[in-house]
């Protein structure tokens, strides 16, 4: 019997599954709710203290994370369950430090504005013209990877209850579905933070 076959035998526990379940809806409605908090809420920092190293780091996170996806979805089209499994609790390991590192960036620091040359948190006409058409790709950009991360939150947590309670058919079901979209949401981040580099 081979490595995948045997995780497929596993008898699903559905009363953990039901417990987990409600635990990443109470959990992602925290989260929702901390980064709508977190823009309207600023925490000063001790004179002296800076976060301008967080952006890159933040860029880092979200490349590790689509590098260990794209791991794993090549170790389970390979039959490597255990690798698979390493690669995935890997990009949640990154995704959840990214999580409260981005959380505490911007509890503790002002927006930062694409195109805003002078950094004084506003766009004048002369700066909108400056970056053009640009400005609207990385609102795209920008809008779709907020959109799809807030979205697919709940859903990440819920393939990975599947998996956890040995629901493989419902787990490769929703992964189909979810793999893609935390893949975009992670390749985007360094996206957006090289948009954005010159301006912090």
């Amino acid at each position: 019997m081979n490595e995948l076959e045997s995780f497929r035998k596993r008898s699903p526990d559905i009363n953990l599954a039901k417990k987990l379940n409600k635990l990443v809806w109470v959990l992602s409605t925290a989260v929702i709710g901390l980064v709508i908090f977190m823009q309207k809420v600023k925490i000063s920092l001790p004179e002296g203290i800076e976060l301008t190293f967080l952006p890159p780091f933040h860029a880092c996170l979200n490349t590790l994370a689509a590098l260990f996806l794209i791991l794993a979805i090549r170790f389970i089209k390979q039959g490597k369950v255990i690798l698979h499994q390493r690669m995935i609790y890997a990009a949640f390991v990154c995704s959840f430090v990214f999580l409260l590192s981005y959380v505490t960036y911007h509890f503790t620091t002002p927006a930062t504005i694409y195109g805003d040359v002078n950094g004084d948190g506003l766009l004048s006409d002369l700066e909108k013209s400056e970056v053009g058409s640009s400005r609207i790709l990385y609102l795209v950009i920008l809008l779709t990877h907020i959109a799809l991360a807030a979205i697919s939150f709940p859903f990440i947590l819920i393939t990975f209850v599947y998996a956890f309670t040995n629901q493989f058919q419902k787990h490769r079901k929703l992964s189909k579905k979810v793999f893609p979209v935390w893949l975009y949401v992670a390749v985007t981040g360094p996206v957006v933070y090289f948009f954005l580099r010159s301006y912090y």
